[in-house]
């Protein structure tokens, strides 16, 4: 299934300004989609996580502060830069903390404001592909059977075969033959491979 296009989501209540940074951002080559409310948002969600978010921080209803929040819950979350006429140092500092990508204030540099959708949209690619490769991880881990998941928890542990077959009263060779066989549904090549593998699925 191919990837849509990146797309930069504009969330104010400020419908001349929603136009303004439109027409800017376009002019930059970058998809756009504009929202008059952080409700508005989430009642339409983008239904591919592919982009990021411009948000205000004030706004009628759910501001923005509320919109990151909601986001952050997601699973898979987009990068979120605020654009404001009202910012302060205090806030500034809180986004920043929560994840946000950026804190520009109105009016804003064309330059600082295309840096900072770039670096977004860049975040969000290595989000979405480490997302991908998480997925990928889990799925050939439920390939295993109970027993190859119990022998690999000894073998990550660093147990020999010889002490995994008596911890698991299983011949020696039995033992050799589910190590075998996890790491070639595994796809990994050392034991090394297998404890980091495990360490990503947090087993």
């Amino acid at each position: 299934m191919s990837i849509p296009a990146p797309t930069v989501y504009v969330v104010d209540d400020d419908v001349s300004f929603l136009t303004a940074v439109a027409r800017l951002l376009r002019a930059g080559g970058y998809a756009v989609k504009l929202y008059s409310s952080a409700d508005a948002f989430v009642k339409d969600p983008p239904p591919e996580p592919v982009g990021c978010v411009i948000v205000d921080l004030h706004m009628p209803g759910m501001d923005g502060m509320e919109l990151q929040e909601v986001l952050a819950r997601s699973s898979s979350p987009l990068p979120v830069i605020f654009l404001t006429g009202h910012g302060d140092i205090a806030t500034s500092v809180h986004a920043m903390r929560k994840g946000a990508e950026d804190f520009l204030t109105k009016p804003v540099n064309r330059e600082k404001l295309f840096e900072a959708v770039q670096r977004a949209l860049v975040r969000n690619a290595l989000q979405r592909a480490a997302g991908a490769r998480d997925r990928e991880l889990r799925a050939l881990y439920e390939t295993l059977t109970p027993r190859e998941r119990e022998v690999m928890t000894h073998v990550v542990a660093g147990r020999l075969n010889k002490q995994i077959a008596a911890d698991i009263d299983a011949a020696e060779r039995t033992v050799k033959a589910h190590r075998a066989s996890i790491m070639a549904k595994l796809r990994v090549q050392s034991v090394a491979d297998l404890v980091r593998l495990s360490q990503s699925l947090g087993l």
